[in-house]
């Protein structure tokens, strides 16, 4: 048996991530805050109660593994970083000062796991354009920004745009695909992004404008269209 089975901590799969991050909130009433009901819940851990680590846990089942996702780059290793980063949530729970959200603290677990197993493995396991243009600092300079022009909210139910989108979230460097998906698909704040990532808010919002503008290309290239 296996540390995460001995403490009864939840596997989390691909197949778990199909909720929002807003429809798996917690249950709360309208006069209690999220962060009121997860300090709840901190405690009973503290007192014991694994049962509530799951229940803490479990909005953020999805970012967790997105958040992983964002930077191994595949699924099989982002559940595996996702399984070692609830083991050592767990772990260092007692730790955690309430000074900033838990989700936050949460995530950067998982962004400090990932980081690690690429450190490990030390594989390539990142595309980005062939032959895209950059500029003398080597970063992306997009094709066309004054042309730019954020993708509706509908067109994402088109299952072939979102496939695409995928492919293209997949093809950027590490990054900018970490800061596309703590703020576009986590919904993380500027601030929150940047405390994740260890990096100031003006890299996070370059670094998302590039990673947008990047995502664009890949996308209309995928379509084959401008």
């Amino acid at each position: 048996m296996n540390d995460k089975e001995s403490l009864g901590l939840p596997r989390v799969r691909p197949a778990d991530f199909g909720q929002s991050p807003e429809s798996a909130s917690l249950q709360t009433e309208p006069a209690v805050s999220q962060s009121y009901l997860e300090g709840l819940l901190i405690e009973r851990v503290s007192n014991g109660d694994h049962e509530a680590f799951l229940d803490l846990l479990r909005p953020y089942e999805r970012r967790i593994f997105l958040s992983a996702l964002s930077i191994v780059g595949n699924e099989a290793d982002a559940e595996e970083v996702a399984q070692e980063a609830i083991l050592k949530a767990f772990r260092a729970l007692a730790r955690f000062r309430q000074e900033s959200k838990f989700s936050t603290w949460l995530t950067q677990i998982v962004i400090n796991e990932a980081k690690m197993r690429l450190r490990k493995d030390r594989r390539h396991l990142y595309e980005s354009l062939e032959n895209g243009p950059q500029g003398d600092d080597g970063d992306y300079v997009p094709r066309d920004v004054a042309d730019w022009r954020e993708i509706p909210s509908e067109a994402l139910q088109n299952r072939e745009l979102r496939e695409m989108l995928q492919r293209a979230i997949e093809s950027l460097p590490p990054k900018y695909r970490a800061v596309l998906v703590l703020r576009d698909v986590d919904h993380l704040t500027i601030r929150e992004t940047a405390d994740v990532l260890g990096i100031t808010e003006a890299n996070v919002k370059t670094r998302l404008s590039r990673a947008r503008l990047q995502s664009r290309d890949i996308i209309c290239s995928l379509r084959g269209t401008l």
